[in-house]
């Protein structure tokens, strides 16, 4: 019973892997076992019957729990995913044959039948056997006060607990309780949710002012994927950064931008970096990831709102994509792209598949860019320095090739992939992406352009603590590359410095930068 409440995820596929660690609701179940039985003796079959349906609750919840987030990239959402598993199921049934459709119906049926009854043999026999056993056995006692002490102590925070206790399932019900109780309720959205001002002022403008500072450029809000204030606070990690970071000035002077820096404070650290990008379109702090879940059920507008508005295509591009994301309804992009869209020919490296270098050039490449068409704004938050930070893909110098049948030199790619992550030490893997990030970024911004581009780059998030250090700051870099100086300037009049270098002192949070941009976008 403890296993089927502690298991794990085999990353990144629905199968499970068994976890020595205690459960904490094993622990609540045997709890409430040793209660009823010590009270009223043999409980009636309705009660046995409860006890069933409760462990399969949480048997679910736990798979849920740790599978969804390795197939979706984000946790359990019974909004989104109450909406999404119909749809699909519908549409499946619908390619079926009526006698495949209801041998599968009657399959599924029969399946959690069996399961209810498996489960509900093993609640009979921890009643029968192992529960007076426990109560009339010393040392059974003993084993019991010890596994509360545990699990009291990982509820509390004790990190000394993380080896023996799993993650509670629990809290996941809760929160999406919470969730769903406040997304039908008005008046604890508008409580929970604050409006997001700056972006309310610039959609009340009047018409052609809100973004006149842009001049119609095209902008590409890029999300950097682990690209944290580590890279210039760790010593070792800043001296070897510096001379890739040299070349990137260099490559961003050659295409003729400069570039102004300052740091910003992620409301998200080693992960979860949704809240940060959510938090960056929509200029509301998404610290807590509640807040972030409620604003996906409403109709609050965005930094896509905005632009859109004032005449330009909206693009969100998601190359990390492979799958079916119902949240995208919430976004409203004009063309959304995701990695399925780009048909990759080359092979796949680490989680991701498509190297960031690809998937940046197989974009403009789809969408190409010319004096007439209309501006675009691009959301392109990238993904291959993502951890574990290995095996960093080869640098490909030929565009020509790179777009080609076969991206990258067999020998390259060979040795790329020979490189396994390291789980034990991640820094060095980490540094040589972020060299990688430099690399491409640096190719990408030489290239020609056929009108004026504003490029936000952002860091979304420190990487993980066995990379950045205990009791890192949460702080991101921002770099504003634009060929337009007065654009710039509004820049540095709000605290950011010339070139890649931004002083320490973080200017506010990321949802910050959002009102940060208006400003200085909408000054003609």
């Amino acid at each position: 019973m403890n296993a089927l409440l502690s298991f794990n995820n085999v990353w990144p596929t629905p199968a499970i892997v068994p976890d020595h660690r205690l459960a904490p609701e094993f622990v609540g179940l045997w709890l409430s076992l040793l209660f009823v039985v010590a009270r009223w003796g043999a409980p009636s079959p309705r009660v046995l019957a409860g006890f069933t349906v409760v462990f399969m609750l949480l048997v679910l919840g736990r798979y849920g729990d740790v599978t969804v987030p390795a197939l979706f990239g984000r946790p359990v959402n019974l909004y989104w995913d109450g909406q999404q598993i119909p749809r699909f199921l519908w549409v499946s049934a619908q390619n079926l044959p009526w006698w495949m459709s209801t041998g599968a119906v009657a399959a599924v049926v029969l399946l959690v039948y069996a399961i209810y009854r498996l489960f509900g043999l093993l609640i009979r026999i921890a009643v029968r056997d192992a529960v007076p056993y426990a109560l009339r056995t010393r040392w059974a006692q003993l084993v019991t006060a010890l596994a509360v002490l545990l699990v009291t102590a990982n509820i509390a925070g004790v990190r000394a607990t993380w080896p023996v206790v799993s993650r509670a399932i629990v809290p996941t019900y809760v929160r999406q309780a919470t969730l769903l109780t406040t997304i039908f309720t008005e008046q604890r959205v508008e409580q929970t949710l604050p409006r997001a001002h700056a972006i309310d002022a610039a959609l009340a403008a009047l018409p052609g002012t809100a973004l006149a500072g842009l001049r119609g450029s095209d902008v590409y809000l890029m999300p950097l994927e682990s690209y944290g204030a580590v890279v210039y606070d760790n010593p070792e990690a800043a001296a070897r950064l510096k001379p890739a970071r040299e070349r990137l000035a260099a490559d961003i002077a050659e295409g003729g931008f400069s570039v102004v820096s300052a740091f910003m404070r992620s409301p998200t650290f080693g992960g979860a970096s949704d809240l940060a990008q959510l938090g960056m379109l929509s200029g509301l702090d998404l610290t807590d990831p509640l807040r972030h879940d409620l604003l996906l059920t409403t109709d609050r507008p965005t930094l896509i709102t905005l632009f859109r508005a004032n005449g330009y295509r909206t693009f969100g591009f998601y190359p990390a994509l492979f799958w079916d994301w119902p949240e995208r309804v919430f976004y409203g992009y004009d063309q959304f792209v995701e990695g399925r869209d780009l048909d990759y020919p080359g092979p796949e490296f680490g989680y991701w598949k498509i190297p960031d270098q690809y998937a940046a050039a197989r974009f403009e490449q789809l969408f190409p860019r010319d004096a007439d068409s209309p501006p675009r704004f691009v959301f392109f938050p990238t993904i291959t320095c993502h951890l574990p930070f290995s095996p960093v893909p080869p640098h490909q110098s030929d565009p020509r090739k790179l777009l080609g049948d076969t991206p990258f030199d067999a020998e390259d790619s060979a040795r790329a992939l020979a490189v396994k992550p390291d789980w034990l030490n991640m820094f060095p893997g980490y540094v040589e992406m972020v060299e990688y990030t430099y690399r491409w970024l640096g190719d990408y911004l030489r290239q020609p352009q056929p009108r004026g581009t504003v490029y936000i780059l952002v860091g979304d998030h420190q990487p993980a603590s066995n990379v950045s250090g205990e009791g890192a700051s949460w702080d991101v870099p921002v770099h504003i590359v634009s060929r337009d100086p007065d654009l710039l300037a509004r820049f540095a009049a709000q605290g950011f410095h010339a070139g890649l270098e931004p002083p320490r002192e973080p200017r506010g949070g990321l949802h910050d930068l959002t009102t940060m941009m208006l400003r200085a976008f909408a000054q003609p």
